[in-house]
């Protein structure tokens, strides 16, 4: 399936590409400094940094898959995981942001390397690195799929053109560029869901009213379910806990979220951000669930004939029933692409930032000036495009089950380095031999519960929503058997 874009789409994708690599050239102009490149001069204004949290958790997965589970039987009720992201952030905002705000941090790790010690901070930004560059190269190997299917254009041409505009506009521009093209990106995706969701209803003959009907005949609607299952990702109880432990992982601990907080004028700003995003990302997963509840009707029609898998039935819509060269197919195209660059931009940008300042800087005899630091940082950000790259091409080698584990491998990050961050926190007598014997431990059981627990048709016994929960309890609780064994002998130099 392919789309035969006109010239109003065509230009509709041109002149967002225009945008993102004007954004990045006006940014150098900023870049004078480290600082300046990697957290944006702790200047930016906290609305843009709440669009740029958001559109950085929102991939194309979340686009077109997120489509896909409301066109499911499940319906809405994956909306239970959004109120657990906002019990999450409300963590995040009263214990971690004081922790990043002492002093001037470039990066998430640095304070564990007060607390522990420079080789627990050294596993957790190796950590940070191998999962995240891992999973967002298969990131861009699912959303190059997707390209080359509506585009039909090639696989590795697909790849080439989304990674090469964000590492264009990430290079000179750095995390100023990055955060105000999240902001316009993440108005070019919702603009495409709004457009989606009333062309969805215009072509559905009684209109809101027989939609309705059958979302509330299909049990569509229902958002809340009581019951618990451990297997089941979709209860109030995985999504309240699940979600918030999950949230507290990947927006507490995680250097790609918390180099946002950094280029916050202010503690108080960051955390104004934070929480606000997370009422936003309730609202746009309710639009795009309630899309694939407007599709499960369309397709319910008869002549209607849906693809086989769901997570493909909204890209088929939009190749087989969106309006065509009226601007809005180039309007859904750009938002796939924004969703899918906004995500890698702020990889690139983190990557950098955390290999300079918590591997190569503390490594130096003496320290390298302020440019050769800012020289580092744009070539370390075209290493880590041309990486990510070549493993989302890799990737097409690979089989649908391995790019999937391998993306739940890059999700470990959020469990085991908030077991960290938790004991740091929380116990005293943890020393640098906790902190790493708990990540150890805790990597070891995550990837048992995840591979070696299964049921018999071959599914997890745990579902995905309660990893991270895993992973930081066993990373903590091994961390403070340890800490009995062998407690801290010194307090480390502050």
């Amino acid at each position: 399936m392919t789309i035969d874009l006109g010239f109003i789409d065509a230009t509709v994708m041109v002149i967002l590409i225009a945008i993102s690599l004007a954004i990045g050239m006006w940014s150098s102009r900023k870049n004078s400094d480290v600082e300046s490149y990697l957290v944006g001069g702790r200047s930016l204004p906290w609305w843009a940094i709440l669009g740029s949290i958001v559109a950085t958790e929102t991939s194309t997965a979340t686009v077109l898959s997120i489509p896909g589970v409301g066109y499911s039987d499940t319906g809405m009720r994956w909306l239970q995981l959004a109120f657990g992201f906002l019990l999450g952030r409300f963590v995040v905002v009263t214990v971690f942001l004081p922790l990043y705000f002492q002093g001037r941090l470039l990066t998430a790790y640095q304070v564990l390397e007060t607390r522990f010690g420079r080789a627990t901070k050294t596993a957790a930004a190796l950590l940070f690195l191998m999962t995240r560059n891992l999973g967002d190269g298969l990131r861009l190997f699912l959303a190059g799929v997707v390209v080359h299917s509506l585009l039909g254009i090639s696989f590795p041409l697909s790849v080439v053109l989304m990674s090469g505009v964000t590492i264009v506009y990430t290079f000179f521009g750095g995390l100023r560029s990055v955060i105000w093209n999240d902001c316009i990106q993440f108005v070019i995706y919702m603009l495409g869901g709004v457009a989606a969701v009333f062309i969805i209803v215009h072509q559905i003959p009684g209109g809101w009213d027989q939609l309705i009907t059958f979302a509330e005949n299909t049990n569509r609607l229902q958002i809340f379910e009581s019951s618990f299952e451990l297997s089941s990702a979709y209860n109030i109880w995985a999504g309240l806990i699940g979600g918030a432990v999950l949230t507290i992982g990947t927006h507490g601990t995680d250097h790609m979220m918390v180099q946002r907080y950094l280029s916050a004028r202010s503690e108080r700003d960051a955390g104004r951000a934070v929480m606000l995003s997370a009422f936003v990302v309730l609202f746009q997963f309710a639009m795009f669930l309630f899309i694939g509840v407007q599709l499960a009707c369309f397709y319910s029609l008869d002549g209607n004939m849906a693809p086989a898998k769901s997570d493909q039935v909204f890209a088929h819509f939009l190749v087989n029933h969106f309006p065509q060269n009226t601007g809005l197919t180039g309007l859904m195209l750009a938002a796939i692409l924004a969703a899918a660059m906004s995500t890698l931009s702020s990889s690139l940008s983190a990557s950098a930032s955390s290999v300079l300042n918590d591997l190569y800087v503390p490594s130096c005899r003496t320290p390298p000036s302020d440019q050769r630091q800012l020289q580092l940082s744009r070539w370390l950000t075209l290493a880590f495009g041309v990486l990510q790259m070549a493993i989302g091409i890799f990737a097409m080698s690979l089989a649908d089950t391995v790019v999937n584990n391998a993306l739940t491998i890059a999700g470990f990050s959020a469990g085991l380095l908030l077991g960290v961050f938790s004991l740091g926190v929380l116990v005293d007598r943890a020393g640098e031999a906790s902190a790493l014997s708990g990540l150890t431990v805790g990597l070891i059981v995550l990837s048992v519960v995840k591979f070696g627990l299964k049921d018999e048709s071959g599914g997890s016994v745990v579902a995905w929503p309660w990893l991270a929960l895993t992973g930081a309890t066993a990373t903590f609780l091994t961390g403070l058997a340890v800490a009995f064994v062998f407690p801290k002998t010194k307090a480390l130099t502050q």
